[in-house]
């Protein structure tokens, strides 16, 4: 058996599977991130050790966790997690959606090595302009810092006592020559640090180290359950859905939004701000596009509007051309294609006939409109999609699905009921990790149905997408 740890935003998600890839056993707690300051996002790790230890315990009252082989690691990308000498935290961790580091991101990128080695821009979401920013507002803090470890590796670290980073994870730093698969010296001294700093590297799919005795103890596991590499969350859902070679895609309406590529080379054009990332499987890479609020700006309105998000997306029936309103869902500033972390989100066009249902629409619409921006970023680098699944909570609305293919005008398929994303994905890498089993176990689920665009509809989706991004700039002249 197989375990597969995620480490979200919101909660962190166990499965357990077989050497078939059935699931036998699911469990998740819910974790919360905090927002001290407009544009800041926290998350006190404690608490993901706390969520482990309930998932766990809850996965051996469900199945005996006796035959257990290995577990695999997926979870949040970008954290900055410091650590003292003494592997003592020094701070909340920094989340991936924190902007705060907007201009320490904008001088690390004016340095054209971080562009050349990493492939990116310096995105004030990436871990190395949050340690510039530690430097420069916390000092005492900076220079007590002897560890740097991306979220789920400071689990990893309480599981193993190994400090370790994989590939996929470690790209979304800014640390890491994308190319090489290795840290760059150069770019970490360009935030004063070292590679003594950082955690060994190894591939997802690779061994990392072995649960601590104490802990197989606690939860039922036999002793040298080993820990594989894992991946950060969009790759281990890549994994996790099958989406391995290139051609191959997925969209994710979770908390964020992403269009997710597999390559079989490395291909990145920085200035388009699609992000290129190692994969989670050797020798393999990926490029996608990033919107910090999909399904994020959903629940958002649905707190507003007082009614759970699964009735406001229920209740608009058939897809329809997009409205007259807009929002543009820019709630903590935006990544793919505009790199603004100061850009906030807005409705437009509203009247006195606008009421709860079209604002919902225009919600719908707005991450759709965001989702195509991806899209078109993606193919302006060459990238090529011939096949879309979408996973994450957001492709439960096939209002939403639909609206998606009918702007990307491309099918989208939806697997079966089940959960194939970042937790399947890291039991699938720790599969691979206990048995030496290669990509060819990384098969896309059966899928249950596929949505196809509305060719009637797809060019009111273009007419709206060009107000969007007219919109967009008019915003940005605001802001």
């Amino acid at each position: 058996m197989f375990i597969g740890l995620d480490l979200g935003t919101s909660g962190l998600k166990a499965i357990l599977i077989d050497v078939n890839q059935s699931i036998l056993a699911e469990a998740s707690a819910p974790l919360e991130a905090v927002r001290p300051q407009s544009g800041w996002s926290e998350q006190a790790p404690a608490t993901w050790l706390d969520a482990t230890d309930a998932v766990m315990r809850e996965l051996g009252a469900q199945v005996s966790l006796a035959e257990v082989k290995a577990i695999g690691l997926s979870g949040q990308m970008h954290g900055a997690t410091l650590l003292d000498d003494a592997d003592e935290l020094l701070r909340p961790c920094i989340l991936w959606n924190d902007t705060r580091s907007a201009v320490e991101a904008a001088a690390l990128d004016a340095d054209p090595r971080f562009r050349a080695l990493t492939g990116n821009i310096v995105f004030p979401g990436f871990t190395a302009p949050k340690l510039a920013w530690v430097a420069k507002h916390e000092p005492a803090t900076f220079a007590k810092v002897a560890r740097v470890l991306l979220p789920k590796d400071y689990l990893r670290l309480w599981l193993t006592g190994e400090a370790v980073a994989e590939m996929s994870d470690a790209a979304g730093t800014s640390w890491l020559d994308v190319a090489k698969r290795d840290w760059s010296d150069d770019l970490l001294e360009a935030t004063n640090l070292s590679r003594a700093q950082m955690p060994r590297l190894v591939e997802g799919s690779e061994v990392s180290g072995q649960v601590r005795d104490a802990l197989a103890t606690r939860w039922g596991l036999p002793r040298g359950v080993v820990v594989a590499g894992g991946g950060g969350d969009n790759a281990a859902s890549a994994v996790g859905v099958g989406v391995v070679k290139a051609g191959d895609a997925f969209v994710s309406l979770g908390t964020s939004g992403v269009l997710f590529a597999a390559s079989d080379a490395y291909n990145p054009d920085a200035a388009s701000a699609v992000h290129t990332f190692c994969h989670a499987l050797p020798d393999t890479w990926h490029q996608m596009g990033v919107i910090l609020a999909a399904a994020d700006a959903l629940n958002w309105f649905a707190r507003i509007a007082d009614k759970p998000a699964a009735t406001l997306t229920g209740s608009l029936g058939a897809l329809q051309a997009p409205g007259k309103p807009l929002f543009l869902p820019y709630l903590g500033g935006e990544r793919t294609p505009h790199n603004d972390a100061s850009i906030r989100g807005a409705f437009l066009h509203l009247d006195h006939a606008t009421d709860t249902k079209a604002m919902a629409r225009a919600v719908l619409e707005g991450v759709t409109h965001a989702i195509r921006d991806c899209h078109d970023a993606l193919t302006s680098t060459g990238t090529s999609i011939n096949r879309l699944i979408a996973v994450g909570g957001g492709s439960r609305s096939d209002y939403w699905v639909q609206a998606i293919a009918t702007s990307l005008d491309l099918p989208i398929e939806l697997p079966v009921a089940g959960d194939f994303g970042g937790a399947f994905g890291a039991a699938r890498l720790g599969l691979m990790a206990a048995t030496g089993a290669g990509a060819e176990i990384a098969t896309a689920p059966k899928i249950a149905r596929t949505i196809d665009p509305d060719t009637k509809l797809t060019a009111a989706f273009a007419e709206a997408h060009a107000r969007y991004r007219a919109s967009y700039t008019a915003l940005k002249g605001l802001s």
